[in-house]
């Protein structure tokens, strides 16, 4: 690491008493794992050789024949810990693999920095800038057993914001809830949960992060969002997990609970991770035509089109949970359609038109959610916009719109016309195992890497979600 470099590490050290440095890295699935070492073990040489860990006791990672791993701190992500008691320094690392000091090629951070790599070495931008907007829901109780099925599976939700509290007696009750699809925006006192978005986006802020606004969103029972300002794709992914570190620990800290699953109530909006993005080359944004649709440039339509394309191939890391596909349904403000629009927000991809200014042309692809690995989410999708400029992928003459009106309103047989999203996860991984030239050209995504992916998700969440008996089977079927 460059001496400037490790100044910079040794001033935050000094100036905040650190005690412990915190290493924290990516799973496959998309989890923050870490351990922590007293500060004094934090010297140069572990930014050029690493740390070892255990990989085989990682999801996705080795086997246990392979185990030994590294992790190498970026000094560039430092941040002081707000949630560890001891003052602590936390480092983002990457995973290298000790056999000949090079980079693991199933760390999803280091798919996202060849992501980047491909990208200029294609010519077309030199930078990607991606902007999520992640919602999430803040509950007061949680509970759920999968464990014991002969004593019944089943699960329940909490939230004294919730609608469905407004006859609970067992407090005084005073109102002011949010009825379904009606959380958009009230003031306290329906808006409860003002004071705990200040704090997640204050504690944000002191970790580094750019916050622009937060708000509640649609749903009741304490759906909210907070907005971050837009960065280049490995370090949004890197700050797309530290806000969600932030959320939850601030929700724990004071007695709540949050999640980003998509959709964990039933009858009201989900909760998705509508992804804002754009290409830029030189310091000059390249999605703006002033005289273009929606002032898009060709570059940016021709993006779009590779979105649209592989949309079906792209949805297995970008809405990668079986719950993904509870939110992708009709109503609820969700994007099934694929198809690209101003303004409207039943389509897959957005173009937002609050602005003329150039640099603030972007597109808005609206399908990924919370539970996918931002790595690999971001990656993917700037791959799949990568190959529709370099195929000159028209979505107009693909049959992918713009379509300007209520989608849910058209009639039955132009609504026929209009192509969906997958409607399962399997139909995604499906999708993914025909559809994956794209994420393999510069070596970014290796198909061992797919192949694990699909496997992974298989095993660990499809079938297992599959053969389990539902509570709604029992109300359907019990009586045949």
């Amino acid at each position: 690491m460059a001496s400037d470099n490790m100044k910079k590490i040794e001033d935050i050290i000094s100036k905040n008493r650190i005690k412990y440095v915190d290493y924290k890295f990516i799973d496959v699935p998309g989890t923050w794992q870490h351990k922590t070492h007293p500060i004094a073990e934090l010297t140069e040489d572990v930014f050029k050789y690493g740390t070892g860990f255990d990989g085989s006791s990682i999801r996705g990672f080795q086997g246990i024949e392979e185990s030994d791993m590294l992790l190498i701190p970026d000094a560039e992500s430092a941040f002081v810990d707000p949630f560890i008691r001891e003052p602590t320094l936390s480092l983002i690392c990457d995973v290298y693999d000790p056999d000949g000091l090079k980079p693991y090629s199933r760390d999803p951070r280091y798919i996202a920095r060849k992501a980047e790599k491909y990208m200029a070495s294609t010519g077309i931008a030199d930078a990607a800038y991606f902007g999520p907007e992640l919602e999430f829901f803040i509950f007061d109780d949680v509970q759920f057993d999968v464990l014991t099925p002969y004593k019944g599976m089943g699960y329940s939700i909490n939230s004294n914001e919730a609608i469905w509290n407004s006859n609970h007696n067992s407090t005084p009750n005073l109102g002011h809830r949010p009825r379904f699809k009606e959380g958009y925006f009230p003031v306290p006192p329906t808006d409860t949960q003002t004071d705990i978005r200040n704090e997640m986006a204050e504690t944000m802020m002191r970790m580094g992060m750019k916050i622009e606004l937060h708000h509640h969103e649609v749903a009741t029972a304490g759906q909210a969002e907070i907005g971050i300002r837009f960065n280049t794709l490995t370090r949004m992914a890197d700050q797309t997990m530290m806000y969600k570190y932030a959320v939850k620990n601030v929700a724990l800290r004071n007695g709540k609970t949050a999640t980003f699953m998509p959709k964990p109530l039933f009858g009201d909006n989900g909760s998705g991770m509508h992804t804002h993005q754009s290409l830029w080359k030189g310091g000059e944004p390249l999605f703006f035509d002033r005289d273009g649709y929606a002032m898009l440039s060709r570059t940016a339509l021709y993006y779009i089109g590779g979105l649209l394309t592989h949309a079906h191939s792209l949805l297995a890391f970008c809405s990668p949970s079986t719950n993904s596909y509870k939110r992708l349904v009709p109503g609820y403000e969700a994007p099934v359609n694929l198809v690209f629009s101003s303004r409207n927000r039943s389509a897959a991809v957005r173009i937002p038109m609050y602005s003329d200014n150039p640099k603030s042309k972007r597109i808005e692809f609206r399908p990924p959610d919370g539970t996918c690995n931002p790595y690999l989410a971001f990656a993917a999708m700037l791959m799949a916009g990568l190959d529709g400029i370099q195929n000159k992928i028209d979505p107009t003459e693909a049959g992918f719109g713009p379509i300007n009106k209520n989608i849910y309103h058209l009639p039955e047989e132009e609504k026929k016309k209009i192509k969906s999203v997958p409607g399962s996860l399997d139909e995604a991984l499906a999708a993914l195992e025909k559809d994956h030239d794209y994420l393999t050209k510069g070596g970014v995504f290796s198909e061992e890497f797919i192949n694990a992916w699909i496997e992974y998700k298989r095993t660990t969440e499809i079938d297992p979600v599959r053969i389990r008996t539902h509570p709604y089977e029992l109300y359907l079927y019990y009586d045949a």
